[in-house]
């Protein structure tokens, strides 16, 4: 079933609704009134922008818990350690295989349109000092390099509750992978009952969520208004080169490669995929989060997708940190940008570099609004780019980011498709209902 207002007006069709209308209000108001006027300073202050964060918080609150009981129901319900290996190293080998591709299609486009080539200095001083701010506090958090022992260390956490207190997803991630391999090693009528209670966890988030879900076209109206009262038609312009190249990159992946996916992988209609994602699509561009968007995209894996349960409950989950080729697209894009807005010529190996790093960072993201920031400024440290000039960025990387966003998040759904057509018993047995309950 179709989430849906109460009326009958599909979910989908309010957001989108919810975002013309912030948008054009927002657009209205900066360009008759003035984003700097007193009183449209209080509104974003004090209402819309609460309103907008309040929506995300909610969701935030209840991702965690829907993150760790998804991943162990997933991973128990395989109830073959051969199949949950299957699927992992499938799943793997297609988020490497298209993130790089990713990488490779936003490096391209950088060197054969040289963005950085033709910005104004004038408008990327007045950007670097707007954005001076924001771009000291990325750069205090950004790491210093990427060590690859430490990664992978970082993976197993001490401590999971302090993990997920620290909202450090993928050491979660691995714990609750582990907590799911053990319930499926252990079969007693403990751990029967210790599932249950897991899948109930699941069933109440996803209701949860649901329910905060129908707050979506009001937030969306809120948070596109902010945008658009406090920036204008400057969203759109500042730094129009950078923000063209990287949006051709992201549209050449999303009307390209991922159909070419979904038809040789999954063997579906390309068009028929993105009728069903539209919803989840919408949810993310609206959001900037992945990991807020990870309800609906399992909701619609389910009911519109008609993929397993199990498969995912399982490859979204992980996809939702893991497979962020949008976000290595970006990063690629920006680090060589920034390299030739300061004159810094990069070497065909420092390019490789900077794709493997992409890679690695794409993997590592957390999937929360401008979550790849500092690892932008990580990247320009290692090939000698000034960190500061990240600041030029940030004027629009809210858009770029709802862009890449939604690149994620298909990404997901699509690689998601294509491990379920790989599975034997995927087109003979029907599923079962799925779990959580719709909302109407």
């Amino acid at each position: 079933m179709e989430t849906s207002a109460r009326r009958g007006l599909p979910l989908h069709w309010l957001m989108l609704a919810g975002f013309a209308i912030g948008l054009g209000a927002g657009l209205f108001v900066n360009m008759n009134v003035g984003g700097d006027t007193p009183w449209v300073e209080w509104v974003t202050t004090n209402v819309t922008g609460p309103i907008g964060q309040i929506f995300l918080r909610l969701l935030f609150m209840l991702v965690l818990p829907l993150l760790f009981s998804a991943i162990v129901v997933g991973v128990a319900e395989m109830g073959d350690l051969n199949v949950l290996g299957r699927v992992g190293w499938r799943t793997l080998g297609y988020t490497i295989v298209i993130s790089t591709i990713a990488v490779l299609i936003g490096l391209g486009m950088v060197n054969l349109f040289r963005p950085g080539d033709g910005v104004d200095p004038v408008l990327a001083r007045q950007l670097l000092a707007e954005g001076a701010e924001g771009a000291r506090n990325i750069t205090e958090n950004a790491p210093e390099q990427i060590q690859l022992g430490q990664f992978f260390l970082d993976l197993i956490p001490q401590n999971p509750i302090a993990a997920a207190a620290n909202n450090q997803i993928l050491p979660l991630m691995v714990f609750a992978l582990l907590f799911g391999i053990g319930l499926v090693m252990v079969r007693s009528p403990a751990t029967d009952q210790l599932q249950v209670v897991i899948s109930g966890l699941f069933e109440i988030m996803m209701k949860l969520i649901g329910i905060v879900i129908q707050l979506a076209p009001v937030a969306v109206a809120c948070l596109m208004f902010n945008l658009a009262a406090l920036f204008g038609w400057d969203l759109l312009v500042r730094l129009a080169a950078f923000v063209g190249v990287a949006v051709a990159a992201m549209a050449i992946h999303m009307f390209i490669v991922y159909p070419i996916v979904v038809m040789i992988a999954a063997r579906r209609s390309p068009f028929s995929f993105f009728a069903q994602v539209r919803e989840p699509m919408l949810v993310a561009f609206s959001t900037a989060s992945s990991n807020a968007t990870l309800p609906v995209s399992l909701r619609i894996a389910e009911t519109e997708l008609k993929l397993p349960r199990r498969i995912a409950r399982f490859v979204l989950t992980v996809g939702a940190t893991a497979n962020q080729n949008g976000t290595a697209l970006f990063e690629g894009v920006t680090v060589l940008f920034l390299a030739q807005f300061f004159g810094v010529e990069l070497s065909f190996m420092q390019q490789v570099v900077v794709m493997l790093v992409c890679i690695l960072g794409g993997i590592g993201t957390a999937g929360v609004p401008a979550g790849s920031l500092p690892v932008v400024a990580m990247i320009l440290g290692m090939v000698g780019v000034p960190i500061e000039g990240i600041g030029l960025i940030l004027g629009v990387d809210r858009f770029l980011d709802m862009c890449r966003t939604t690149l994620n998040v298909t990404g997901d759904l699509v690689i998601a498709t294509a491990v379920a057509k790989g599975e034997p018993d995927t087109a003979a047995t029907p599923e079962p209902e799925p779990l959580a309950p719709q909302v109407t």
